[in-house]
């Protein structure tokens, strides 16, 4: 049989309200949230993962201590890798318009402490850290065919204005055979929290077109050769909630990517058909990967994505939901309001 890599996306939401305070957490041992998250990853047993909504340090201390957490599920992560995120990262700035400078909206992306909500990647095999590549410093204005102009944006906010809330990156894992993958990692931001500008909803939509512009050789780097999987919380769901989908419509739709349908077995992605599914939702309820309250909230959306190249072969794919009332289901809301999200694939 042919060797499979489970590559997944988590956005685990293990964000605090100040620096060092998730690692305080981690580090107890004690925290409900952190055990489930760590139990989730365990169960679900990807061998390389995207977490987003985890706050970043300098030397990955909350990582390290949180893959200790994992491992003491029963599953080991070798190799852990982060660039820091654009939240709170700061700008002299007025970015939001609000008359003041210095505030959570003024940084690049928005955030309390700088690494704030940031992504990382727990992979069980070699990360090519020399090859990972870091778009997130790419100005907003400077991508090709950008909704920016209708933003509001000061010229003075313009002028320095990021396109990436959090991070834009490309990092390559080692496969046993010499070959590798590459992991296009990216998470927006929520295209909602604005005024009638739809500054949010703008640049959410770009983030995602940020990949195709990439792909086509568009931008000031070169374009990434495959195979490759994007993966991230794009915070949009392509046919139901808010935002702009058109982007993410053309990303889903480009024949360069694969959109893997869930797997229907094994409790993992069917079963969310029976438990907690928005019926206003147009699209297919077994790829959901939030859930949001249904009153209050925009319902359960699919926000989340793992897409891998055309060329590699898909032999699996889910969405972490599993059998309502089960175990593994109670530990999955309490770790966060997002599911896994996991595709298998042939290794080249």
């Amino acid at each position: 049989m042919a060797e499979t890599l489970k590559i997944a996306t988590f956005n685990a939401e293990l964000s605090r309200k100040g620096p060092g305070l998730l690692l305080r957490d981690i580090l107890s041992g004690k925290d409900p949230q952190v055990e489930a998250a760590a139990g989730v990853i365990a169960r679900a047993a990807p061998d390389a993962l995207l977490l987003t909504g985890f706050d970043y340090d300098l030397d990955l201390v909350a990582l390290n201590a949180f893959a200790q957490r994992i491992e003491a599920r029963g599953l080991s992560y070798d190799h852990l890798f982060a660039f820091r995120p654009n939240r709170g990262r700061v700008t002299e700035v007025d970015l939001d318009g609000d008359g003041r400078r210095g505030g959570p909206g003024d940084a690049q992306g928005w955030g309390r402490f700088a690494g704030a909500e940031g992504m990382a990647i727990l992979s069980r095999l070699p990360v090519l850290e020399a090859d990972a590549t870091d778009y997130s410093d790419l100005l907003w204005r400077e991508l090709p065919g950008s909704l920016i102009d209708g933003a509001e944006l000061s010229a003075e906010a313009a002028a320095v204005q990021r396109l990436s809330t959090t991070g834009h990156w490309t990092v390559p894992i080692a496969l046993p055979d010499g070959q590798s993958v590459t992991l296009f990692a990216w998470y927006a931001t929520p295209p909602v929290f604005d005024g009638p500008e739809d500054r949010n909803g703008r640049r959410n939509r770009d983030e995602t077109a940020f990949w195709l512009r990439l792909l086509d050789g568009a931008l000031p780097y070169p374009a990434p050769e495959r195979p490759f999987v994007i993966l991230g919380d794009a915070n949009l769901d392509p046919v139901d909630g808010d935002g702009r989908p058109d982007g993410l419509a053309a990303l889903l739709a480009d024949p360069r990517v694969q959109d893997p349908a869930p797997a229907s077995r094994g409790g993992r992605a069917a079963s969310v058909a029976q438990g907690g599914v928005n019926a206003r939702h147009g699209g297919d309820p077994a790829r959901d990967t939030a859930d949001w309250p249904d009153d209050d909230g925009p319902g359960n959306l699919r926000v989340d994505y793992v897409l891998p190249s055309a060329g590699l072969r898909v032999t699996d794919s889910g969405v972490w939901w599993p059998e309502p009332g089960s175990e593994a289901a109670e530990e999955a809301e309490a770790a966060s309001r997002h599911r896994l999200v996991w595709v298998e694939v042939e290794l080249p």
